[in-house]
């Protein structure tokens, strides 16, 4: 007998064992079967838009003539660090760009945010939301929610226009808001964030972009980016928006990159972000990149491919929980613009269920349960699931929800499908195991 006949006998381990070893039971396997195979053309559709930023990040980074060199790190200063260049400019011919700003010293996505709009915005200024009430950590940076250093007590000022009812942009609203000349800035979040609303697929957000500079040419427009990158074929960017930022631990970073954040938009906002970041005079020309590049390079090119596992993992989850009746959005059939499943359990028992199945699939720390409590930036307390290699990592196979009405609990990640899917899978079994579902 061969090499290869022995493994396919009795070396190789069925499948099903694999998951009963793993906590699967055959009663969860052959409830979510018949959903998997109901997915295939929409998985096929997943993997071709995947190939197609792909393809573009590989054209990026030969057109920039990337080469070994390039992945050389500096320390001290970080003058004259041709890799962090090379980077920039990668980002920039994706997000077809003039400039971007990638940086490990932006240290997540808020702050991220933060940077761009603190760099973009002078005191006696007005901020204006057209996508609504913006994430919870963001309240703190404007100063919704009083804050230590907020954009309110450097005398910059806040407005928002809601959306509608159906999730669309109230254009008359925005442009009667518009006519307050002390505007000089509107923000739009494509995710969902913690709210109960649609994410907002690029092209709505052109046509909010459109409106706005068809009411003030002179007013920038930046869109939180986050979760969002290579979901679609187009990114803001390539609609209008001034500006696009995000976190480097979400679907750029491809689950290697280890911190960093990035701003891609004109030379005139990119600067401004620069300097604040470091120091006038300084700008963008310091900044070590230490050893990070490998993984900041590796990470953005691998960024479609695991992009897709995580957008293969929110439909399936959708599917999984739609059936058994709860309210989910988006919902199983509809477009994604984002890796953000939510699924509403109207119960704190249901969200804590969820999460915790989560981290029992994780790689790290699955043998701890998650459980709510008090976190920086957020009104209430969260759970948060996450057995990541690196650590916050929502590119990762993660979950998370504050612990207050409507208890919707918020799935994201996976760097890859197998692994998504032993997720959706292992909340289901807990869910089972506590009595919250019937199969």
């Amino acid at each position: 007998m061969t090499y290869t006949e022995q493994m396919n006998t009795s070396a190789a381990e069925p499948m099903e064992e694999l998951y009963r070893s793993l906590g699967i039971s055959d009663r969860v396997l052959a409830y979510a079967a018949p959903v998997l195979e109901e997915l295939t053309e929409r998985f096929a559709e997943i993997n071709a838009n995947a190939e197609h930023s792909q393809l573009r990040i590989l054209r990026a980074m030969q057109r920039a003539r990337i080469g070994e060199a390039h992945l050389k790190g500096t320390t001290g200063y970080g003058y004259d660090d041709i890799g962090r260049e090379g980077l920039e400019q990668v980002y920039a011919d994706y997000f077809g760009t003039e400039d971007a700003l990638v940086r490990s010293q932006i240290t997540c996505g808020t702050h991220a945010l933060a940077l761009a709009l603190m760099s973009n915005l002078r005191p006696g200024d007005v901020l204006l939301s057209v996508s609504g009430k913006p994430y919870d950590t963001l309240e703190e940076v404007i100063g919704i929610r009083p804050s230590r250093g907020s954009l309110a007590e450097y005398g910059i000022g806040y407005r928002q226009v809601d959306l509608k009812p159906d999730g669309s942009f109230d254009i008359p609203a925005i442009c009667e808001a518009l006519r307050d000349d002390r505007i000089r800035l509107a923000a739009i979040q494509r995710s969902k964030g913690y709210a109960s609303r649609r994410s907002l697929m690029v092209a709505q957000i052109g046509e909010a972009i459109a409106a706005v500079k068809k009411c003030r040419p002179d007013v920038k427009v930046m869109v939180d980016n986050c979760y969002g990158e290579f979901v679609e074929r187009l990114e803001p960017s390539h609609v209008g928006a001034d500006m696009v930022v995000g976190s480097l631990i979400k679907n750029p970073g491809g689950g290697l990159a280890p911190i960093g954040g990035y701003i891609a938009g004109t030379h005139e906002c990119v600067e401004n972000a620069a300097v604040r970041l470091t120091s006038p005079g300084l700008g963008r020309e310091v900044g070590a990149s230490l050893d990070l590049l490998p993984s900041l390079y590796q990470g953005f090119f691998m960024g479609p491919v695991v992009t897709a596992s995580a957008l293969k993992g929110a439909v399936f989850a959708a599917n999984c929980y739609e059936r058994l009746g709860f309210d989910v959005l988006p919902d199983g059939s509809e477009p994604r613009t984002d890796i953000i499943q939510a699924i509403r359990f109207g119960t704190a028992e249901g969200v804590i269920a969820f999460c915790q199945g989560i981290q029992s699939a994780s790689p790290v720390d699955s043998f701890v349960s998650a459980q709510p409590a008090p976190m920086p930036g957020y009104d209430s307390d969260v759970i948060m699931a996450a057995g990541a290699f690196v650590s916050g990592s929502s590119i990762e196979l993660s979950a998370d929800g504050p612990i207050k009405p409507p208890y919707n609990v918020y799935f994201q990640g996976g760097l890859t499908w197998p692994h998504a899917k032993l997720g959706i899978l292992r909340t289901l079994q807990n869910l089972l195991d506590r009595g919250l579902i019937e199969l």
